[in-house]
């Protein structure tokens, strides 16, 4: 007996649930951001683009398989999110999916960090993903969608020369959870993603720093994995198809998730024999900022300051 089109429809659409769907990713030049605009690409989304670096963001859309939408962007300026959104409505339609996902980090003591890249942090990170949510959830509402956020295990134990980065990850998620129960009697869900060591350029020359090398290396073997971003945005993918609550990259992470009270003691157990180890000057590493795509954040946020007057 033949299956009648309706069945066929629906047997199409639960394969591949994002058909013809719109997502919007912010941090989408380069790493997991980028990579995951392919992947959902591939499963058959139309994908808009947002980020920092027009060259690379351009670069990033071109190579995409479906339709697409580059749309150069700082997070941190609400009115520019704004505009976006209704860029994306008007060029793509409403958005289904929105992944917060632009993050900048910066390594290095906390009392030689510049405060003002400090506070950058805390503001691309976290109150640009709140932000990202303020000017898409119209749109989502409307569609009933899914709003992801991308957090770290730096959420589960913060780690030292990391204040800022694991600050921010961490208020991210609890931001999230929040929001799920309040947009959740719209039919919007949102789920929150715990990504481990992933091979962006933000971990480039990873074992050159004394603390991430120390952090990665006092963990078990397998948490030491480095993950390539296209196979952490294939996971994304598949949780953004079921509107997972939470997603794991690596999938074992979930296991981790009953021991999060435990991460903390451990984490500063580390650390002291770490420090008692290894002179004080050779564990503080230089205050620097993670990867090329940071520094562009950086940079042009520090060219957009208005300068200092001159002295009289």
């Amino acid at each position: 007996m033949r299956d009648s089109p309706d069945a066929r429809r629906t047997r199409r659409a639960s394969a591949r649930p994002l058909e013809g769907r719109v997502a919007v990713v912010t941090g989408a030049a380069r790493g997991v951001g980028k990579a995951l605009t392919r992947s959902l690409s591939e499963a058959g989304m139309r994908v808009a683009l947002l980020g920092r670096e027009r060259a690379t963001l351009r670069e990033a859309a071109e190579s995409l398989p479906g339709p697409s939408l580059c749309i150069e962007c700082d997070v941190t300026d609400r009115a520019a999110l704004a505009d976006a959104a209704r860029s994306v409505e008007a060029g793509l339609g409403p958005a289904s999916v929105v992944v917060a996902n632009a993050g900048i980090a910066v390594s290095g003591p906390f009392d030689r960090t510049d405060a003002e890249l400090w506070q950058r942090v805390i503001d691309v990170n976290l109150t640009g993903s709140a932000d990202t949510a303020r000017a898409f959830l119209p749109q989502l509402t409307l569609t009933r969608g899914y709003f992801l956020q991308i957090a770290s295990t730096a959420a589960f134990g913060a780690a030292p020369m990391m204040s800022a980065y694991c600050a921010s990850k961490a208020g991210a998620e609890s931001f999230a959870l929040a929001l799920r129960g309040e947009v959740e009697p719209d039919g919007v869900q949102v789920g929150i993603a715990y990504l481990h060591w992933t091979g962006t350029d933000m971990l480039t020359g990873i074992d050159d720093d004394p603390v991430l090398e120390a952090l990665r290396r006092n963990q078990p073997g397998p948490a030491r994995r480095i993950h390539p971003p296209a196979l952490v945005a294939q996971w994304l993918t598949r949780g953004v198809a079921r509107r997972a609550p939470q997603i794991y990259a690596p999938p074992w992470l979930r296991w981790c998730q009953p021991l999060r009270p435990l991460f903390p003691a451990l984490v500063a157990r580390a650390t002291r024999r770490e420090l008692r180890a290894h002179p004080g000057e050779e564990m503080s590493s230089p205050v620097q900022v993670l990867g090329a795509g940071g520094r562009a954040d950086w940079d042009s946020f520090r060219a957009s300051r208005p300068s200092p007057p001159p002295d009289r």
